[in-house]
């Protein structure tokens, strides 16, 4: 019997919008070889593993590449999945143990919130050629945390017509490149894009955990501590963004869009 695999569209209510997942409920945990061959076979910029514990369920988060430490989009996923297919009830809090701790997971209505840690970044001095590689010669601000590199550019126009030089970001070692700026549109308060050529993806359609660094980058600037985000990729997407303490609570929508069957 085969294992069921599931593609989901996160950050999004439009099926072949926000950033797709793949998601795969496991009964009990297979070799790491076999998940980064699924991974690899996927081809998605996360593909997302789960297994149960008493107390939730284990998750693991791949890309074609690498094994990431922190996803949002693969874990909207894969808590729209557990509610959809049966798993969990509908009004049961979702439960995850995973390299960054415990996630948890609630729906609201259409959306679904997660509770991450807040990972701010400090100040930093560009690496030498990321700012020509990424195509902006004058910035606001580069910070780095943990992960990746914060560069908050003048305007969402520049933001949108950025076209970086992949091969050059990729010899950068960090997770990948958040870009920010002011959202033109009275309906968002900021807009970004994440490059991340490193882990496997050139450009990541949307990034709920850069808005772990977004949400506390962004609060002293406009004076608030929730947002509307979006992130301008090609397929795009819309990040609700929380923060309470050292947590960020990101709300996002999801749509099943394939389901599947793993034979080997």
């Amino acid at each position: 019997m085969g294992i069921r695999i599931v593609q989901v569209d996160a950050f999004t209510q439009t099926p072949f919008a926000g950033n797709p997942a793949a998601v795969c409920v496991l009964p009990e945990p297979r070799p790491d070889e076999w998940l980064r061959d699924v991974a690899r076979e996927m081809n998605l910029s996360e593909t997302a593993f789960l297994t149960p514990l008493a107390d939730g369920y284990g998750l693991r988060w791949l890309t074609p590449e690498v094994e990431v430490d922190l996803c949002g989009h693969a874990t909207i996923a894969s808590a729209h999945v557990l509610w959809e297919d049966g798993h969990l009830p509908e009004g049961c809090q979702a439960r995850f143990h995973t390299r960054s701790g415990l996630l948890l997971a609630d729906r609201r209505g259409d959306w679904i919130e997660l509770d991450f840690p807040a990972k701010g970044c400090s100040d930093a001095a560009p690496p030498e050629g990321m700012l020509k590689a990424l195509g902006v010669e004058h910035v606001a601000h580069v910070g780095k945390n943990a992960w990746d590199y914060l560069v908050e550019v003048d305007s969402e126009e520049t933001l949108r017509k950025l076209s970086p030089d992949h091969s050059t970001l990729r010899r950068i070692p960090v997770r990948g490149i958040v870009v920010t700026a002011r959202s033109s549109s009275k309906e968002f308060d900021f807009v970004s894009r994440f490059f991340a050529p490193g882990s496997g993806i050139d450009e990541d359609p949307v990034t709920g955990s850069a808005h772990t660094a977004l949400g506390p980058y962004w609060a002293p600037k406009l004076g608030k501590t929730e947002f509307t985000a979006y992130q301008a990729s090609a397929r795009g997407g819309v990040v609700k963004v929380r923060l309470t303490g050292d947590r960020v609570i990101l709300g996002g929508q999801a749509v099943t869009v394939m389901t599947g069957e793993l034979l080997a």
